[in-house]
């Protein structure tokens, strides 16, 4: 399997497709959740994606400062289901942070966690930042990485 970076307007209409079929699945569906996923962040973001077999398995959004928060941030974070419990989300995670850190400059990362998956973000290295608040109806906190912390 391998990693891919691509800003929005290198995306084809393909993997355009793929990526909300994707992130559909899980965030609507799986968590019975509804939310307005094209919140016009795509355009901006440069997207981080793994396919195994042509299929995208896992995928992330990565946004520059001023977009979502004023720090560099990683969002729409998702592993498709059969592939969880594999190392792939913290192989993908690991991928955006380097990138981030190394690629673009930054200091600081913040994310906006699911509140079950703050052990996975906390080994990660992410801290949390904010006290617990509800996103589209779940649980969240914001967390926040430092990049002198680079695995």
């Amino acid at each position: 399997m391998k990693f891919e970076f691509k800003p929005f307007d290198e995306l084809t209409l393909n993997d355009l497709y793929d990526i909300l079929q994707l992130r559909s699945e899980i965030f609507v569906v799986e968590q019975t959740c509804v939310y307005n996923d094209l919140d016009g962040l795509d355009k901006e973001a440069v997207h981080l994606f793994c396919k195994k077999e042509g299929e995208i398995v896992a995928y992330s959004r990565l946004l520059k400062p001023g977009t979502r928060f004023s720090e560099y941030s990683i969002g729409r974070v998702v592993v498709k289901q059969s592939e969880r419990g594999t190392g792939l989300g913290i192989e993908m995670m690991q991928f955006a942070k380097n990138y981030i850190v190394n690629e673009l400059g930054a200091q600081k990362i913040k994310i906006s966690a699911q509140s079950y998956l703050q052990r996975f973000y906390e080994n990660l290295g992410f801290e949390i930042v904010t006290e617990m608040y509800l996103e589209d109806g779940i649980p969240h906190f914001g967390m926040l990485y430092k990049s002198g912390k680079i695995t």
